[in-house]
């Protein structure tokens, strides 16, 4: 088979809608940039008018049409009146990437239970409510895809992060759970892990010389922060044809961080 027909066959998503929850900014924008310009109808969702004005116009800077949808993944109610519009202006959802997450850098002891359950509710609840929301459909019609944003938090944790690595930790475990009740009927479950990623947010700690980037740069075996689009790249992969018998899996998008132990840049390491 020609290679450029085979590579297009596999990752080709024409015909399929693909729905990006918080893709207004950072990684879940790039997430849907890459998956429109494979060919998805792309729908996004936040719970900023603005926001979502201005990522529709980042999107058609990169020659991707978007829809974009206002609600708050964590209210079921709000979830079902949203993919019940979503489903009568653009189709049925095909491809469910659960990106929305937020996280709160706050000591266990200094952290009021309030803003621990907030955490869990949008990183850990949400996927769950949308999911449970989307699955019903992609079981009739016996294929789908959804991609559960984890984190490298979800294997290990860190000072001051307990709520996002509990609900990421949890995502994990609720991403083997879905595949186990419904990869039978033909979907594929499955989570990327991004390393730390070089974004606006992260722009004040990437600068050379600062502690947080010299950990990065000394302990990540590729030597580099990760690409937005590295990310994307890995979602596409889950999300097409090439991936159709993995199923449970989370794929970390690290540079190598979790495979190593006491990794120094430029030392003979012993």
């Amino acid at each position: 088979m020609n290679c450029d027909k085979l590579i297009h066959d596999l990752f080709n998503l024409q015909g399929k809608v693909a729905m990006v929850t918080g893709g207004s900014h950072g990684i879940g924008m790039d997430i849907g940039k890459v998956l429109g310009q494979a060919g998805a109808q792309v729908c996004i969702n936040g719970r900023s008018k603005a926001k979502l004005a201005a990522a529709q116009k980042e999107f058609a800077a990169a020659g991707v049409d978007v829809y974009a949808f206002e609600f708050d993944v964590s209210n079921e109610q709000e979830v079902d009146k949203g993919i019940s519009l979503i489903e009568k202006e653009v189709g049925v959802i095909d491809i469910l990437v659960n990106n929305a997450g937020i996280i709160k850098r706050i000591p266990i002891l200094d952290m009021a239970v309030e803003d621990y359950k907030e955490v869990i509710d949008i990183d850990l609840v949400a996927p769950f409510i949308v999911s449970k929301r989307v699955a019903p459909k992609m079981i009739k019609k016996s294929a789908g895809k959804i991609i559960n944003i984890c984190s490298m938090m979800s294997e290990y944790g860190r000072n001051s992060v307990s709520a996002y690595a509990s609900a990421k930790g949890g995502l994990k475990l609720l991403t083997a759970n879905m595949c186990c009740e419904w990869a039978k009927y033909g979907l594929q479950i499955n989570g990327v892990g991004p390393g730390y990623i070089a974004t606006e947010q992260t722009a004040p700690i990437r600068e050379e010389h600062h502690p947080f980037n010299d950990l990065v740069m000394t302990r990540t075996p590729a030597a580099r922060w990760g690409k937005v689009e590295d990310v994307g790249h890995a979602v596409l992969f889950l999300a097409s044809k090439a991936s159709d018998f993995v199923n449970g899996h989370i794929l970390y998008v690290d540079g190598g961080i979790l495979a190593n132990f006491g990794y120094v840049k430029g030392e003979n390491n012993i």
